[in-house]
């Protein structure tokens, strides 16, 4: 292509992609991968804002894969995480799909709704 030569756009064909599935490297669908949504981020992120903000934690991963997506914070960006964050949607029938794991793999809290298994992570109010 030379710098004279126009780009040219042009629409794509309908029901070429689907996003819901991911292509593999052999052609066929691949099994969809498990991601957060924009509400769960968004409350995922509001926590660890507030973290932060009183110097607690200072940085964060988001992993995704075939059966869960995890959010995982660190205190330094060279240790293990101190709390993943995990969304497990086999899980949710049974346990609840959410759960905070600590360090050494103890869980926390589990359940159906992130907002309420996030609270495990707020911590008393402290008088200054």
């Amino acid at each position: 292509m030379s710098d004279s030569e126009p780009i040219v756009f042009r629409p794509r064909q309908a029901g070429r992609f689907d996003p819901g599935t991911v292509q593999s490297h052999q052609g066929g669908p691949a099994p969809a991968i498990v991601s957060f949504d924009r509400r769960e981020l968004d409350e995922l992120l509001a926590v660890y804002g507030r973290k932060v903000a009183t110097g607690e934690w200072r940085d964060y991963a988001i992993d995704m894969g075939k059966e869960k997506a995890v959010f995982s914070v660190f205190r330094r960006s060279s240790e293990c995480p101190l709390y993943r964050i995990e969304k497990n949607p086999k899980l949710a029938k049974k346990q609840g799909a959410y759960s905070v794991i600590a360090a050494g793999g103890l869980i926390l809290k589990r359940g159906h709704e992130l907002r309420r298994v996030l609270r495990v992570l707020e911590g008393k109010l402290r008088l200054v």
